[in-house]
């Protein structure tokens, strides 16, 4: 009686061929899974930002003494600038994304720095605001809730910036537009250009 030995070359030919057929019966959906997975991204910082505020609302109705000594309240003209300019790049990374959609890499690359640009405007002016400030993050309720707030939605604003950037020199956008459909568009892109 010879027993019969098992090459390694067999195994492997029969692993793949196990895997082979394993893969003609998945499928998978990439659109799909990007889709939940931007949903989920989006959820989890809506849940963020809105336990920020709810803190910040229970704290300022609760609190006695809100500011902290010798502060009365806080300068609005130039952090209303740097809103207005925030909430513009909106607007403008909508065009970046319409270049794309027609394919123009030159006019989506434009309005992507003018994005960028207008974030980082944003973060020097919450820089310049944090500076001037008679309080710090460790003067009590208000100062902590306030640096936290505005810390957070910089690194947010920060993250979009840095993200934006990789988007940058990546030719594979207009790759995938031709050969996208256009439903698939807006949300393949959107995730990383409106972040």
């Amino acid at each position: 009686m010879t027993a019969e030995r098992s090459t390694p070359s067999g195994e492997l030919r029969n692993a793949q061929s196990i895997e082979a057929a394993v893969r003609e019966t998945q499928e998978h959906d990439e659109a799909g899974n990007s889709k939940f997975g931007f949903i989920v991204f989006l959820l989890s910082e809506t849940v963020i930002f809105l336990s920020f505020f709810a803190g910040y609302i229970v704290f300022k109705t609760t609190a006695i003494d809100w500011y902290p000594p010798g502060v009365t309240g806080l300068e609005t003209k130039d952090p209303q600038i740097n809103t207005i300019i925030l909430v513009s790049s909106s607007f403008v990374i909508y065009i970046a994304e319409r270049y794309l959609h027609d394919e123009k890499l030159w006019g989506f690359r434009l309005f992507l720095v003018a994005t960028m640009l207008m974030g980082g405007y944003f973060l020097y002016g919450q820089a310049i605001e944090w500076q001037g400030l008679p309080f710090g993050f460790t003067d009590g309720l208000f100062g902590g809730t306030f640096y936290l707030l505005t810390g957070f939605h910089g690194l947010h604003v920060l993250t979009g910036i840095i993200c934006k950037r990789s988007c940058w020199g990546d030719r594979s956008f207009l790759e995938i537009t031709k050969t996208a459909s256009l439903a698939l568009k807006p949300r393949r892109f959107s995730g990383i250009l409106l972040m």
